[in-house]
C-alpha cells in the first residue's frame, strides 16, 4: 500500500485584477499611495498603533526592557512589516508567471541593540551605529515551478518590495511635535 500525499495550492490572488494594476503603474511610474497610522502610547512601553478601520497593532518591549512582553516589540513588527510584503511580493509574482503556490514561509530575523536606551543617559551612539545592522531572510517556497523559476520569483519580489527598499535604502525623515 502506498501513500499519496496531497499538495493544496495557497489561495489565489485575482490575477487579471494584479495585471490591470501593473498596467497602471506603466502608465505612471510616479504614483504614490500614502500609508497612514496614528499610534497612542497605553502606559509603560505598550502602545496601540490604529491603521484604517482594522484592529490596532499593539506593541510592547519584552520585561528586560521594562514593558510588560504583552505584544511584540517594535523591532519585531518591522520584520513582521518585512515579511509581510515580501510574501506579497512573492505572491504576486508568482501568480503574474502562473506559477501555483503551494507553501510559503519567510523566516527573517536581525541584530540590534539598545546600549543607548532609546536616548536615555545610555552610550552616545551616532544614528548609524544604532537599528538593524544586518537583515536576514530565508523563505521556504514550494509549487509547481522547478526550484530555479521559484528563486527567481522570490529575488525578483525582494528587488521590487517596497518595504525591503525602505530598510535598504536611506530615505528623508521628518519628526514635529504637537502636528507642527
Amino acid at each position: 500500500m502506498s501513500v499519496e500525499t496531497v499538495k493544496t495550492t495557497l489561495r489565489p490572488i485575482d490575477r487579471d485584477g494584479l495585471l490591470k494594476f501593473a498596467q497602471t503603474g506603466l502608465e505612471n511610474p510616479e504614483r504614490r499611495g500614502t500609508n497612514k497610522v496614528h499610534t497612542v502610547m497605553q502606559g509603560q512601553f505598550r502602545s496601540w498603533s490604529f491603521v484604517g478601520i482594522h484592529n490596532p497593532v499593539i506593541v510592547d518591549e519584552p520585561l528586560h526592557l521594562f514593558g510588560e512582553n504583552t505584544a511584540p516589540a517594535p523591532g519585531e513588527v518591522a520584520l513582521s512589516a518585512l515579511g509581510g510584503c515580501l510574501c506579497v511580493g512573492i505572491t504576486a509574482v508568482a501568480t503574474q508567471r502562473e506559477v501555483k503556490l503551494s507553501r510559503l514561509e519567510v523566516f527573517l530575523e536581525a541584530d540590534i541593540g539598545n546600549t543607548a536606551a532609546w536616548g536615555a543617559g545610555g552610550a552616545e551612539r551616532l544614528p548609524g551605529d544604532m537599528g538593524f545592522k544586518e537583515i536576514r531572510v530565508n523563505v521556504v517556497i514550494e509549487g509547481d515551478a522547478s526550484p530555479d523559476v521559484l528563486d527567481e520569483i522570490v529575488q525578483r519580489a525582494n528587488y521590487y518590495s517596497p518595504v525591503a527598499n525602505t530598510m535598504r535604502n536611506p530615505i528623508p525623515f521628518s519628526i514635529a511635535t504637537n502636528g507642527g
